[in-house]
């Protein structure tokens, strides 16, 4: 559902219901004894109490939210891009963010660039081959936080049946009930990633002896989320 309207995008395909994602237990770890004479260090972050009450199951609202992405094109130009169709589950602690848990999935055949000739060659077999690896996931592992309003994510990302693990950096934007009656949440988030290490190896060299496409790419997450009717823990 949209903000200003209940209409649904045409571009983009909203999540199904899902059955809630029980919060993990997180696991306990020794502290490290205090040696005399030796600095304990401060927390980095303050968990504002507030938060407690966003404790439950959210969902991305796809007409508000942008899962993206950037890489340095021909050395000197930026060429930016999103995925218009995923599927989304969250859990959000506000009380323990350990206990906060994301999994995203995209259909790596929604790339959009802008450019219709560039978006079939990212989906083609030499970028993301949408035809035998149709979706792209991600499952966090652990969150914690790391400064005021800041957490930081970690979890698997799979991409052409490789897995390796990404640190997300989010941001807390807000919380607002809109004209609806439905609760929203945002976020931003970003990380950079090296594609090479998901075997996504085409590279064309030009005749300054750089890369035609970087190495690095860097996701962007925009997510204004929706709270689910039966979220409330």
């Amino acid at each position: 559902m949209n903000l200003f309207t209940r209409a649904a995008s045409t571009l983009r395909r909203p999540a199904p219901p899902t059955a809630p994602l029980a919060p993990t237990t997180p696991q306990h770890r020794s502290q490290p004894q205090h040696r005399p004479g030796q600095r304990q260090s401060a927390p980095t972050g303050l968990l504002d109490p507030a938060l407690s009450s966003l404790t439950g199951e959210w969902i991305i609202d796809p007409a508000h939210s942008r899962l993206g992405f950037s890489v340095r094109h021909a050395l000197v130009t930026t060429v930016r891009g999103s995925f218009l169709e995923y599927d989304s589950r969250l859990y959000f602690d506000g009380r323990d963010p350990s206990r906060s848990r994301a999994e995203i999935v995209l259909a790596t055949g929604s790339v959009d660039t802008g450019v219709e000739q560039r978006d079939a060659h990212l989906v083609g077999r030499d970028f993301l081959d949408a035809r035998n690896y149709p979706q792209m996931r991600f499952v966090s592992t652990t969150v914690r936080l790391v400064d005021n309003d800041v957490y930081r994510m970690t979890g698997d990302l799979t991409i052409k049946n490789v897995t390796r693990p990404v640190d997300l950096e989010l941001t807390y934007i807000g919380h607002v009930t809109d004209a609806f009656g439905d609760e929203r949440v945002g976020f931003d988030g970003t990380t950079t990633i090296n594609r090479l290490e998901w075997g996504l190896s085409y590279n064309q060299k030009l005749a300054e002896g750089g890369a035609m496409v970087s190495e690095k790419v860097r996701l962007q997450f925009d997510i204004a989320a929706i709270r689910t009717t039966d979220a409330r823990v």
